[in-house]
């Protein structure tokens, strides 16, 4: 596909989306397609629907009228709302052609070059409207309008009109398009620092975050209830959010999740809260048997079968007995639960057993399959009303971009724009090497400790072990800690996030949660995203799109 400067461009009428979705396809990727671009000189601001530059032919300022249009014989009309309006595509076509000529030209960075002229041209598109064969116009020959009929072969179309104008001018290359996205991009702009830019992205994804408060209230009278969602949909959010809620109107709810990082982050956030609107439990699943009276276990650094199957199965099974035991005081009306796909089968009954009323006691699972990095599958054990989320608010669409094709379900992109995600090639095994470099990278361009986080998704970091050896209480403290880049697992990092991240893909043979190990990695950073490792794993493991993805060469 071509190129597309904005990606995701928002237009004024359905017939310009039409004109630049079939561009899009049918220009090969070297093309470049500007929509929406506003060109201001001394006469006019002019308003070009398209720019089309295309390697090997010219550049070409399309304007596109949509609807009812036709000629009277002195001047092009179009039907609006009944009414009947003088329109004027061509003298808009060639207005705004001159005037975005003049302003790439005069661009030192196009003159500093010593670039000659290229070919510059101008057309207009009817994609509703048929014009006969002989139609002619002194300033509108046939071949500078495609009709109706024609929009299967508009990219060749405007191939031929490009190369057809100002034939002294010579044919623009891959070097001239790239001079020409610079010029648009502007010169000598006021720079944003990375706090502003991260600021401003908070304030962005607080706002649309809580907008999906809309579905908390819609859910009000639907006590059992799974919301899936892929990396940045919100998920976190609504479950504290309901949980406060619920909490707030007289309910006593346990809000839980799995992992040690995810709850150390759902407690701090609760803490916030006033203390009316606080949850009777946060935490973690299993830390929520020790509270009945289970037994502690094994270290959780036993990787032994037997350890395993402590965590596993004895553990749920006697929480199962002591939630069954338990006095009315220690029961929930309501039970909420964050990465829900992390939890077995056996889990369940526990969390069932501790409702106060077992049959109609409140259920909310917020749940990512794409996230089932554990090797554990299962779910409740009793129906849920689904309820979907499809679109990720919390990434920067750049970062979105890369991990969607992991997704359960491709996700509408509706976070801020950002920096490109950086993609850096070398061997597995020099992947934390080059990963510390990068860090120190990030922190001399002016990042703070306290937003750069280096994870890993095979072996753990030297830093990570270290602080691990402290305890796991300790080293969590330190994900709060402002003086200090922390250093994770992918697999212990679901739910979080950082402004940046470094994800060093350490691994070099695949097994069986492989990809859902990267596309957690790939999804923890919100406004930058460095991505280490060897690109063939990347591709055997999330396959050509997604490589592709993180090398820019998808556009």
């Amino acid at each position: 596909m071509a190129r597309c400067i904005p990606l995701n461009p928002a237009f004024a009428t359905e017939s310009e989306r039409q004109v630049w979705e079939l561009l899009r396809t049918q220009l090969g990727n070297d093309a470049l397609i500007v929509a929406n671009l506003r060109v201001t000189d001394r006469k006019k601001d002019h308003e070009l629907d398209l720019l089309v530059v295309i390697p090997g032919a010219g550049a070409i300022v399309v304007e596109v009228k949509g609807g009812n249009v036709w000629h009277d014989g002195q001047t092009w009309c179009q039907r609006r709302r009944g009414e009947v309006a003088a329109i004027y595509p061509v003298d808009q076509a060639r207005d705004g052609r001159y005037a975005v000529r003049s302003y790439v030209e005069r661009d030192p960075r196009w003159r500093d070059t010593s670039r000659s002229r290229i070919r510059w041209g101008h057309a207009v598109v009817l994609p509703y409207t048929t014009l006969a064969e002989d139609f002619e116009l002194p300033d509108c020959p046939r071949w500078s309008v495609v009709d109706k009929t024609q929009l299967g072969e508009l990219g060749r179309l405007l191939w031929d009109i490009a190369d057809q104008q100002e034939t002294g001018c010579r044919r623009p290359d891959h070097s001239d398009v790239e001079v020409i996205v610079q010029t648009l991009g502007g010169r000598g702009l006021p720079q944003q620092s990375f706090l502003t830019a991260i600021a401003e992205n908070e304030d962005r994804v607080e706002r649309l975050t809580q907008e999906q408060s809309l579905i908390l209230r819609a859910t009000q009278l639907l006590p059992r209830v799974e919301v899936r969602g892929g990396a940045g949909s919100g998920k976190t959010w609504l479950a504290i959010e309901q949980a406060r809620r619920l909490t707030k109107g007289g309910q006593r709810i346990a809000l839980i999740c799995y992992s040690h990082g995810l709850a150390s982050y759902l407690r701090r956030h609760v803490d916030t809260l006033p203390r009316k609107e606080r949850p009777a439990y946060v935490g973690e699943y299993h830390a929520l048997g020790r509270l009945w009276g289970a037994p502690s276990g094994p270290d959780e650094s036993d990787r032994s079968v037997g350890a395993a199957d402590f965590w596993e199965r004895v553990l749920p099974q006697r929480m199962a007995e002591l939630a069954r035991a338990l006095p009315g005081r220690q029961r929930y009306d309501t039970v909420v639960v964050d990465e829900a796909q992390d939890f077995a089968d056996s889990w369940w009954p526990a969390l069932l057993s501790a409702l106060r009323d077992e049959e109609s006691g409140g259920l909310y699972a917020y749940s990512d399959e794409g996230q089932r990095v554990f090797a554990r599958f299962g779910g409740p054990p009793l129906q849920l009303v689904p309820i979907v989320l499809d679109h990720n608010l919390r990434n920067t669409v750049q970062i979105a971009d890369c991990f969607n094709p992991l997704t359960a379900m491709r996700m509408r992109l509706m976070g801020g724009e950002g920096p490109k995600v950086k993609l850096i090639e070398c061997p597995s095994d020099e992947a934390l090497g080059c990963a510390d470099d990068e860090v120190d990278g990030l922190l001399a361009a002016g990042w703070r400790p306290e937003d750069v986080a280096l994870l890993v998704t095979g072996s753990r970091h030297p830093e990570q072990a270290s602080r691990q050896g402290a305890g796991q209480a300790s080293y969590w403290e330190s994900f709060w800690d402002k003086d200090q880049v922390f250093y994770g697992h992918v697999l212990g990092f679901k739910g979080l996030e950082r402004p940046a991240v470094v994800l060093a893909v350490n691994e070099s043979v695949p097994h069986e949660r492989s990809r859902e190990r990267l596309y957690v990695g790939l999804s923890r950073a919100r406004d930058q995203l460095v991505v280490v490792g060897d690109p063939v794993y990347i591709e055997q493991v999330a396959g050509r799109e997604v490589l592709q993805r993180l090398r820019g060469q998808h556009r």
